[in-house]
């Protein structure tokens, strides 16, 4: 059976995920990479909230998937949820903003690991990768 290029890639991009997050899972001290992903997002946008839905959208993910991450999250204290006074069926994700701190430690720790784990000799091909991932992803979300 044979694979054109398009599917090899998405087939070694799975097992390439796969490993990455074994890997950030075991090394963020404190956070797993799920987590570490929604802290990062949040703490990008101004007054470091966003509603569960767009948080869903940017991560890539569903919104059931996003409530169900964040409720171990909440219940610790790295994020809370703030309802919209217009609105009551609306609510805000929250960056808890004692944690603001040890994201910045954590992100300094994923910074070293994604150097560890991408040869020094390859990184001058990253940007057009990510490009051609960003491409991707738009394309993806265009079509849902």
């Amino acid at each position: 059976m044979t694979t054109d290029s398009s599917l090899e890639f998405f087939l070694n991009l799975a097992k390439v995920q796969a490993v990455m997050f074994r890997r950030f899972d075991s090394s963020l001290w404190w956070l797993g990479f799920n987590e570490f992903i929604i802290l990062y997002h949040l703490s990008q946008i101004k007054d470091n909230k966003l509603r569960r839905i767009d948080l869903a959208d940017k991560i890539g993910l569903t919104a059931s998937w996003v409530t169900r991450m964040l409720l171990p999250m909440e219940k610790i204290g790295l994020v809370s949820r703030e309802t919209n006074e217009n609105d009551a069926r609306v609510s805000y994700v929250i960056l808890a903003p004692g944690w603001r701190l040890k994201l910045e430690e954590t992100l300094e720790r994923a910074q070293h690991l994604s150097w560890e784990l991408i040869p020094t000799d390859k990184r001058d091909r990253l940007l057009d990768l990510s490009i051609l991932i960003n491409d991707i992803w738009g394309a993806l979300m265009w079509k849902r």
